[in-house]
C-alpha cells in the first residue's frame, strides 16, 4: 500500500489535504503527524484517524524536531508532504523564538530523515509561504522576485525554503518547494483575515481591519492548492526535483475589499473599525503561476466569490468547531517602540 506521511496534518492545509487525499486514492495509506499546538485540532481530520487499528489512517502525536520519531515514521512512506510550522504573521511578533524552532529546525530534521531513508522516498513537498517574497516589486511575483520577508514568520519560512533546496543542491535529495499565496477555506483558525472576518459577522460584531485596508493579498481557495500538491506529489522527478513552483490566482484584492464582499454576501452591515498597521505589514503580494502551468497544467478552478461562498457556509454549519478559537482572534504584540497593542 502506498504510504503519505502528512506533518501538520491537523492545521488548516494540511487537513484539507488529508479529505483531498482520502477521497482521491483510496488505496493509500495516510500517516499524519501533528504536535496539535493550538492552530491544530483533531476536530479538522476524518473520524477514522481517531481509530487505532484502521488499515489505511493513523495519526501520531508528535513534533517534528523529534529526530527518532520523523525518522521511523519517513522509513516508512512513500510520499512526504511537509506542512508542519507556525503561521502566523502577527503571532511570530509575539512569539518569535517558536517559529524559528518549528519552521527551521523541524524541517532540518524532516528533509535530514529525507536524506537518511535514501530510494525509499520518492518525493518530498515543502509548504512554503509567498510570505518569503516580502512586497510585490512588479505586477507579478514569479518565483524568481528577491526573497525580502518582513516578519520573524516570514523569516522563519525563508530559512526553512532555503534550507530544502540546499539539500537538493547538496544531496539531490527529491524534494520540491511550494509557495502558495493567500489561503482560505474550511477549518482555517480565526486568527487569519477570512475566517476572522465572517465570524465577526456571524457574531454581530465590527469587523478589524489593519491601517487603511488597502494592503492586497492573492487570495486561492485551499482544494486548488491541495490539487496543485497532489500533481507535484506525482510529477516526473524531471520536472519537479529541486524546483520552486508559486499556488497562485494572479489577482489580489485589497482587506478593505475583503472585508466588503463578506458584509454582502452574508447580508450585514459592514462597519469596519480600523487599527493602527500591523508590524511586518506586507503591501501587495499578486503571484505569477504561469511555472505550474506550463509544466504541470494546473491553474486555480474556483473564483474568489464561489470559495468565498463555501467558506462562508462552511463556517455558518460548523459553528461548534471554531466558537472555542474565539478567544484567539486578536493577539498581543509588544512593538519596536514598546507599546503593547492587540492586532
Amino acid at each position: 500500500m502506498t504510504s503519505v506521511l502528512i506533518t501538520g496534518g491537523a492545521g488548516f492545509i494540511g487537513s484539507n489535504f488529508v479529505y483531498h487525499v482520502s477521497k482521491a486514492y483510496p488505496d493509500y495509506k495516510i500517516v499524519v503527524l501533528d504536535a496539535l499546538t493550538y492552530a491544530g485540532s483533531p476536530d479538522n481530520l476524518p473520524p477514522e484517524m481517531r481509530e487505532l487499528d484502521h488499515p489505511r489512517m493513523r495519526f501520531w502525536y508528535g513534533d517534528v524536531c523529534n529526530a527518532g520519531l520523523v525518522e521511523t515514521l519517513v522509513r516508512d512512506a512513500d510520499y512526504l508532504v511537509h506542512f508542519a510550522a507556525e503561521t502566523h504573521v502577527t503571532r511570530s511578533i509575539f512569539d518569535n523564538r517558536l517559529f524559528f524552532e518549528t519552521d527551521v529546525m523541524g524541517t532540518q530534521t524532516v528533509v535530514n530523515a529525507v536524506v537518511k531513508a535514501g530510494s525509499r522516498i520518492r518525493r518530498m513537498v515543502h509548504i512554503s509561504t509567498s510570505e518569503v517574497y516580502g512586497s510585490a516589486e512588479r505586477t507579478l511575483m514569479d518565483e524568481e522576485h528577491a526573497l525580502k520577508p518582513m516578519s520573524p514568520y516570514a523569516s522563519a519560512k525563508c530559512g526553512a525554503d532555503r534550507l530544502v533546496y540546499s539539500y537538493w543542491a547538496t544531496y539531490k535529495a527529491p524534494v520540491t518547494i511550494l509557495r502558495p499565496f493567500n489561503n482560505f477555506g474550511p477549518r482555517q483558525h480565526l486568527e487569519k483575515v477570512v475566517p476572522r472576518f465572517i465570524t465577526s459577522a456571524l457574531l454581530g460584531e465590527p469587523i478589524t481591519v489593519h491601517g487603511t485596508g488597502e494592503a492586497a493579498r492573492d487570495m486561492i481557495y485551499v482544494d486548488d492548492v491541495c490539487r496543485a500538491i497532489d500533481l507535484v506529489l506525482h510529477a516526473d522527478d524531471r520536472v519537479v526535483n529541486g524546483e520552486v513552483f508559486n499556488v497562485a490566482s494572479a489577482q489580489h484584492r485589497t482587506i478593505r475589499s475583503i472585508a466588503d464582499d463578506v458584509a454582502r454576501l452574508m447580508d450585514m452591515p459592514c462597519k469596519i473599525i480600523n487599527y493602527g498597521d500591523r508590524p511586518g505589514q506586507v503591501i501587495r503580494h499578486t503571484g505569477d503561476y504561469a511555472k505550474i502551468r506550463s509544466k504541470l497544467g494546473w491553474e486555480p478552478s474556483l473564483t474568489w466569490e464561489k470559495g468565498l461562498e463555501r467558506t462562508i457556509d462552511w463556517y455558518k454549519q460548523n459553528r461548534r468547531l471554531w466558537e472555542k478559537q474565539i478567544w484567539m482572534r486578536h493577539i498581543p504584540i509588544v512593538t519596536g517602540g514598546g507599546r503593547s497593542e492587540v492586532h
